[in-house]
């Protein structure tokens, strides 16, 4: 009687496992097609970035540009479907392979409750680097109170984060690079919003993961970075890295008036909508 009723159990434990497999096919599809469009912006970027700098064109900029929208878009696709996944498949093992893929597009909060250790892929190996990034993540959450920079300014002089922060202003800490195309392609939306509210009590504060002086002054000139600047000129080694958990960038906090961190790696329209909700 035993022996018949493990039988029947697991036939059906198959039966279960052919039909999640027959639904999993559909979200495979979609994936699978999201990475054909990925490689195919990768092929075009490497292509780009094969060129001599200095013959790249004003067309070449605005490729640059066209490819970093749609890997955005393509990004922001791949996170809601990853999410997705995860609500409907969250007891099996199935979502750790694109929770592994999709993990740096997540906020704080996603990441979090991705990471669930009650979920039936949590123990999965593949997700070792998403639960380092939550971890690094856990240094800029909301609600914690920044923690001071010291470096100096493209004039070689010293200067403090604390010049600016915690001092009745919102503040605007940006890391990035002149090597980063991502950042660099950013920046006019940085820009844009110090233009915008600088006037309304806005201040920025840039914190370059260059190694060399030269390269990241002359970027700074070039994209109009018009706010303070600072860098120890240790490229990965930044000690911004440490402090704030900085893995990839452009990335960035924004503090509020008493120097409270309210939001992390704030982008495009992202950034556009939480500023004009502070200063409407």
């Amino acid at each position: 009687m035993k022996k018949m009723f493990l039988a029947a159990f697991m036939a059906a434990q198959a039966l279960t496992s052919f039909a999640q497999s027959q639904d999993f096919k559909p979200y495979e599809e979609k994936m699978n097609k999201i990475y054909a469009e990925f490689a195919t912006l990768d092929k075009e970027y490497a292509a780009l970035r094969q060129k001599d700098p200095k013959a790249i064109t004003p067309a070449d900029e605005k490729l640059f540009e066209n490819i970093m929208a749609k890997s955005d878009s393509l990004s922001e696709l791949h996170t809601a479907l990853t999410l997705e996944i995860v609500k409907n498949f969250k007891n099996t093992k199935f979502p750790a392979k694109y929770v592994a893929d999709a993990y740096s597009g997540f906020t704080y909060d996603q990441l979090k409750e991705v990471l669930d250790p009650t979920s039936g892929y949590y123990k999965e190996e593949s997700l070792k680097a998403a639960k380092e990034h939550l971890a690094s993540l856990e240094l800029r959450r909301p609600g914690l109170m920044y923690t001071d920079l010291v470096m100096k300014d493209m004039n070689d002089k010293e200067i403090k984060l604390s010049q600016y922060a915690g001092k009745g202003n919102y503040v605007f800490v940006d890391f990035w690079a002149s090597w980063c195309g991502p950042c660099r392609a950013e920046m006019p939306n940085v820009v844009e919003a110090y233009n915008k509210y600088h006037a309304k009590g806005l201040e920025i504060v840039g914190v370059s993961f260059d190694q060399k002086k030269d390269a990241w002054t002359a970027m700074v000139k070039k994209l109009g970075m018009e706010w303070p600047q600072m860098s120890d000129l240790k490229g990965w080694q930044c000690a911004a890295g440490k402090i704030y958990g900085i893995r990839s960038i452009p990335s960035n906090i924004l503090l509020d008036p008493q120097g409270k961190i309210v939001a992390s790696d704030l982008r495009g329209e992202d950034l556009q909508q939480k500023l004009a909700e502070i200063y409407k």
